[in-house]
């Protein structure tokens, strides 16, 4: 209940006593809430559909909340389609895109909303950090997984253990910088994170990976930098600026395996200078965030396979 007290403060009365029934609440994965139709919700891996009919002054109460009844206060959050609330918790917008200029100024007349609990698990990383450290160093690392399998829940606790360190193994914490773009590895509300990130960790929230990565290297002398879902052009050129400048990279891709990080074109340079030494796969084979392969780019193997 803990970890969804936050969420459950920007619910009307009539939703958030439903979802007070529910035993186990603790695993909420999403809240979907659209105007004229019944709220879907999702715990853990199983979709559930509520007779409960969701109105437009539900979706104004929501705003009203999430905004501290200051809508236009949170127009830039709003424009990217998306508010972070207290507890790193995401609201997914949609409505009516107000273009101006050739791009969104902001979202209007909100018809539905997409509540995404941010859930963090402590030590999940456990398994996969002996793979990734080495002589007190970090592999340059890749996470591949489809959507939904805790690919974010993983790197947040890489990061974690990566900043505190294990002096028992003789590993130093390492000064690690977030390149937050959407807000959801570390979670940040009002520029300070919600999730458990490392004590030497500084993150730059609501920032695009390719400027961000260059701003960390140029003023935060970053050890390891930390981002999610890389896939642009930019986004390579500024990973290949970052691993010159000696800095480890962990980062992760959507995929369903090795074979996708070959496919694309994009990830050429990637491959072919063997930018990455270790990927880390996962699926829901198991429940989310099923560890499926920790693979060697060195060598051309797996590691470690279930």
């Amino acid at each position: 209940m803990l970890a969804t007290k936050d969420l459950f403060e920007i619910l009307p009365k009539t939703i958030r006593s439903k979802l007070e029934q529910i035993d186990n609440i603790h695993e909420l994965e999403e809240l979907r809430i659209k105007v004229n139709k019944p709220i879907f919700i999702h715990i853990g891996s199983k979709e559930k559909i509520w007779d409960y009919i969701a109105t437009t002054e539900d979706i104004k109460y929501i705003m009203q909340r999430i905004s501290n009844y200051s809508i236009y206060a949170f127009e830039d959050e709003i424009r990217q389609g998306y508010i972070t609330i207290k507890g790193g918790h995401r609201v997914g917008l949609c409505g009516i895109c107000v273009i101006e200029n050739n791009s969104i100024k902001t979202i209007k007349d909100i018809s539905s909303i997409n509540i995404r609990a941010c859930k963090e698990i402590i030590g999940c990383a456990d398994k996969v950090i002996p793979y990734i450290t080495y002589n007190n160093s970090v592999h340059n690392t890749i996470i591949i997984s489809p959507p939904k399998c805790g690919k974010t829940t993983l790197l947040r606790d890489i990061t974690r253990q990566l900043s505190k360190g294990d002096e028992n193994k003789n590993f130093h914490g390492k000064n690690v910088s977030i390149i937050d773009e959407r807000s959801e590895i570390a979670g940040s509300f009002k520029g300070i994170p919600q999730m458990e990130v490392g004590i030497r960790t500084d993150v730059l929230d609501n920032c695009p990976k390719s400027e961000g990565i260059m701003m960390a290297i140029r003023s935060m002398s970053p050890e390891v930098i930390v981002c999610d879902e890389i896939g642009t052009q930019k986004d390579m050129e500024s990973i290949l600026m970052a691993l010159n400048s000696g800095i480890s990279l962990i980062t992760t891709i959507h995929g369903f395996g090795i074979e996708d990080l070959y496919k694309r074109l994009v990830f050429k340079d990637l491959v072919e200078n063997y930018v990455f030494s270790r990927a880390i796969v996962l699926s829901n084979k198991s429940g989310i965030g099923t560890i499926e392969c920790i693979y060697d780019f060195t060598v051309g193997k797996d590691l470690w396979r279930s």
